[in-house]
């Protein structure tokens, strides 16, 4: 049984480039744009930001006036932004991150991301089929039932948001279920090396993946865990944020992204995370650039509980009742899980009315701490994310 996925994953970089030179010039033909003569001029177009997208999107709904093709599902993520999604062979590319967690055609998969609207269910969906496995569409929510299934039906791998697999599990440990989960291949958050020795002692290989709604599997770690292996399906630039302009090999920077997906061609998409190339090449034998993997964001949005959570979602809380002076939201762990925490300063109000309101405008549930007008500091944050990434 082959390590690899396919032959792309050990191409010379010379071979590489030459391919993905052809691929992105028939992308850049869609959108009416001159071919490029060599890589390097990529750095010279425009980049797309998601504020863009979604402003386009707005004046040519649904997809911005985007050359998308071949068009199976529509999908909306928290802005809203629409997302196209096809049934061709696998779409998003999630295959390859879930064959370099180990997973196979004999495994059955628990796919515990959504169904609902966003595409994080159909993306692994399609990833699982295109590797031959069978399914279990299990989403979210549930807890009782999905433990209760995966014994059942025998369940031996898993995909999902990192912290979900430990409430299943945990599940099973109540109930006296043995689950024969080995595998996981995971995303929508960040896997803690805590919650990672956690499930090794468990028995459970799990590695990350990393990618968006916009642009399907981006980069995935391999049974190297050194860092992770660029998809070959995209090109990944770091830029100095906020200007487009590459930086310094191994500096940090925003992770912009070229998708060769024919009927979704995005060129240099802003992702807003931050990352930086790692220097040579995987131990794993798999030959494209690698990144270090998400180290924050550009902006302050921040991911809690495998949401976004956006400036401008706390300004309009803030908005929404005058009492508020001011209000900062607060990322943290507790054990292995997100926590929220919601700090408000206000002149009187309702504590109960400003909990509701955060739960309506943030899509999360977090607790709420009143602070008096003046507490909370002056540094421009209205989102701090406390969590350890080390």
């Amino acid at each position: 049984m082959s390590a690899f996925y396919d032959a792309l994953e050990t191409r010379s970089a010379d071979e590489r480039a030459a391919d993905q030179l052809a691929a992105l010039n028939a992308q850049l033909a869609k959108h009416g744009l001159a071919p490029l003569k060599d890589m390097s001029e990529l750095a010279g177009l425009p980049v797309l930001r998601k504020s863009e997208l979604s402003s386009r999107q707005k004046a040519a709904a649904p997809f911005g006036g985007l050359p998308v093709s071949n068009v199976a599902h529509y999908f909306q993520s928290p802005g809203p932004i629409y997302e196209p999604g096809g049934i061709s062979h696998d779409w998003w590319r999630s295959g390859r991150a879930m064959y370099a967690a180990g997973i196979r055609a004999d495994d059955i998969v628990q796919n515990c991301f959504s169904y609902h609207l966003t595409p994080a269910g159909m993306m692994f969906e399609s990833g699982a089929r295109a590797i031959g496995c069978a399914v279990v569409p299990a989403g979210t929510g549930q807890t009782e039932l999905q433990a209760q299934a995966a014994h059942d039906i025998g369940v031996t791998a898993y995909t999902g948001t990192p912290d979900y697999l430990k409430i299943i599990l945990d599940k099973a440990d109540e109930m006296g279920l043995k689950l024969a989960i080995s595998k996981a291949a995971v995303g929508g958050g960040a896997l803690f090396p805590s919650l990672r020795q956690e499930y090794a002692d468990r028995g459970i290989h799990c590695l990350q993946g990393y990618g968006t709604a916009d642009l399907g599997s981006v980069a995935y770690e391999s049974e190297a865990m050194e860092g992770m292996i660029v998809d070959e399906g995209v090109i990944v630039e770091i830029v100095t944020p906020g200007t487009g302009d590459p930086v310094a090999p191994g500096d940090v920077g925003e992770v912009v992204v070229t998708t060769l997906n024919p009927d979704y061609p995005l060129i240099r998409f802003a992702t807003g995370d931050l990352s930086a190339v790692m220097q040579g090449q995987s131990p794993c034998g798999r030959t494209n650039m690698r990144i270090k993997g998400w180290m924050g964001r550009a902006d302050q949005t921040t991911k809690i509980k495998g949401m976004f959570v956006r400036p401008e979602q706390v300004a309009a809380l803030v908005a929404r009742h005058d009492e508020i002076v001011k209000a900062r939201v607060i990322a943290a762990r507790e054990g292995e899980m997100d926590t929220m925490t919601v700090q408000i300063e206000a002149r009187g109000g309702n504590e109960a009315d400003f909990a509701k309101s955060a739960g309506e405008l943030l899509k999360l549930k977090g607790r709420v701490e009143m602070m008096a007008p003046g507490t909370l500091p002056n540094d421009g944050k209205v989102i701090e994310d406390t969590r350890s990434y080390d």
